[in-house]
């Protein structure tokens, strides 16, 4: 990026966390999941940000999500690493992290703070928040729910990170049932206004926003 000049970048898997030692100083957002999402050169000072977490952060801010909501977050990856940590940096404290994956599971519930089961079980939080393929376009699991049924009558709202497609069948169940709904379409439009202010100092309109995201989701 020095050599050529190139003012910004996206990074994705396998690179989010082994770019770091390459990089000169790190946003308080790349710092809270020890990953990185976005570089920015500004005069060859190479600073990293990671805009997922900053994206849901601010979701949690607009929809008012109080710090006494509590939550169950099934998924164990590095989305559900951002998700988690904007969690309790919004100062929720009762969460549950549900992983089949023992391992990664435990370990995401113990760097944040929360508890781990494999199964949601008995639990019936105000919210849950699906951080898995589940429900994705062109998956196995395309039409599946990510929560029971029951599960879903019981939470207050509804989090899908998914954003292909925009309602997910996760989404579409919890509107129908009447709930409070965040989505991936959500996130993923917020993300990439974050990196857009990031890399070129410019914040679009809303309307402009609304219209981007419209077109892509074309």
């Amino acid at each position: 990026m020095r050599a050529l000049g190139i003012r910004g970048c996206a990074v994705s898997m396998p690179f989010k966390e082994s770019c770091i030692p390459f990089l000169d100083e790190l946003d308080p957002s790349a710092t809270a999941i020890d990953s990185v999402n976005t570089i920015v050169n500004d005069g060859g000072l190479l600073r990293a940000y990671n805009t997922d977490y900053i994206a849901v952060a601010k979701l949690l801010a607009q929809h008012q999500v109080a710090p006494s909501t509590s939550f169950a977050l099934r998924g164990s990856g590095g989305m559900a690493k951002a998700v988690t940590a904007a969690l309790r940096d919004a100062g929720l404290r009762n969460g549950h992290i549900i992983a089949r994956n023992e391992r990664a599971g435990r370990a995401l519930a113990q760097q944040y703070g929360y508890a781990w089961q494999p199964e949601m079980g008995s639990l019936r939080p105000q919210m849950v928040i699906n951080v898995t393929p589940i429900g994705m376009a062109g998956g196995a699991e395309a039409q599946q729910l990510a929560f029971e049924p029951d599960c879903i009558a019981a939470a207050e709202r509804v989090f899908d990170v998914v954003a292909l497609p925009a309602e997910t069948p996760l989404i579409r169940h919890a509107r129908q049932q009447g709930k409070a709904v965040i989505t991936g379409a959500e996130v993923i439009a917020l993300q990439a206004l974050e990196q857009f202010v990031l890399y070129t100092g410019v914040r679009p309109s809303d309307e402009q926003v609304a219209r981007a995201a419209a077109h892509a989701r074309a």
